[in-house]
């Protein structure tokens, strides 16, 4: 066989498999997808919160959105750099003040944005609060949050 002949082969052999992935991927079911979908929000809150457990600004940093607006006590903050700045005194000393972990996480069909949720622990393990933060997929298929609000938690009859 000649050498022209055996790249053609090998060449349209790559796009036959190329083709027959695209397909396999697009025919993935809107559950399937959604669920995967979840599982990435739920893995990034997870690294979020690792974070701060690890005392690590820089990887919190790098899971908020340019543009992302979070709610504290003395109004909104607004955008990466506002936001760092009123949260890097959370990183101060060798124990964070507190944890979270989600124990909500949807997504929409889109797979667009996430939302997450779940509750916020003091240092001996008592809830002092709950989390709501909202996802915005990326570019890249990276997830970054674009809204955290919390409240404490309610004596709700």
């Amino acid at each position: 066989m000649s050498h022209k002949l055996t790249s053609a082969i090998v060449l349209s052999l790559a796009v036959l498999g190329l083709t027959f992935t695209h397909y396999a991927v697009s025919a993935q079911s809107p559950a399937a997808s959604r669920a995967a979908l979840t599982a990435q929000v739920r893995s990034a809150e997870v690294a979020f919160a690792r974070s701060m457990a690890d005392r690590d600004l820089r990887a919190f940093t790098s899971s908020i959105g340019d543009e992302a607006v979070f709610f504290g006590a003395k109004g909104a903050m607004r955008g990466r750099a506002e936001v760092v700045e009123g949260w890097k005194r959370f990183f101060d000393g060798a124990a964070a003040p507190f944890s979270w972990q989600p124990s909500e996480v949807e997504v929409l069909d889109s797979g667009t944005l996430g939302m997450t949720s779940g509750p916020v622990l003091d240092p001996q393990g008592r809830r002092i609060g709950t989390f709501n933060s909202i996802w915005q997929r990326q570019k890249d298929g990276s997830w970054r949050v674009i809204f955290d609000k919390g409240c404490p938690p309610c004596d709700c009859k």
